[in-house]
């Protein structure tokens, strides 16, 4: 298996800097394939009745911000796996607001939109650790931006990892 190398500021849009800084390992397929039990771990410490929880008017529930990164999870992994078999099409960016105002996310279970993370997530890992050098170096365009598989896996595990971080900070599991 290749190692993933960091990567260039120039494979993403400056956006995703801080997605990235949160990734210090040097094993980016390490750090993505333990995050489906980081996110078990802090959905379980959500009580039923803390899961329609929001902080603030107009923010997210605890559903809604799990689901949003599930949706997160999706989108950036079929750019990745596109993108790693030279696919040149330039994929859209998605309104984050937009997904979660469209989902029903509300009404699903925590504990079922965790498990659909995990499977998408395990699924995005094996596809992965497939590619070889060529493939995480190849480039695409997301929103417009040049990107490439290597930034795509560390901008998901950093999403994942602010996500958890808003989690334990505004939403105060009890």
């Amino acid at each position: 298996m290749t190692t993933v190398q960091r990567p260039l500021a120039s494979e993403y849009d400056p956006f995703y800097a801080g997605y990235i800084a949160r990734v210090t390992e040097e094993d980016v397929l390490a750090a993505l394939a333990g995050q489906g039990r980081e996110i078990a771990d802090a959905a379980a410490a959500f009580s039923p009745d803390r899961e329609t929880y929001a902080y603030a008017a107009g923010k997210w529930t605890v559903r809604e911000l799990i689901g949003h990164v599930t949706d997160g999870e999706r989108v950036f992994g079929y750019r990745a796996v596109c993108i790693a078999r030279g696919d040149k099409a330039s994929f859209p960016g998605f309104d984050e607001n937009t997904y979660v105002a469209r989902s029903n996310f509300g009404s699903v279970p925590l504990a079922d939109l965790v498990h659909e993370f995990a499977l998408l997530r395990e699924a995005n890992v094996a596809a992965f650790r497939r590619f070889d050098e060529r493939a995480w170096g190849e480039v695409g365009t997301g929103n417009g931006v040049p990107v490439t598989p290597r930034a795509l896996a560390f901008i998901m595990a950093g999403h994942v990892r602010h996500h958890l971080n808003v989690l334990a900070e505004r939403y105060a599991a009890k």
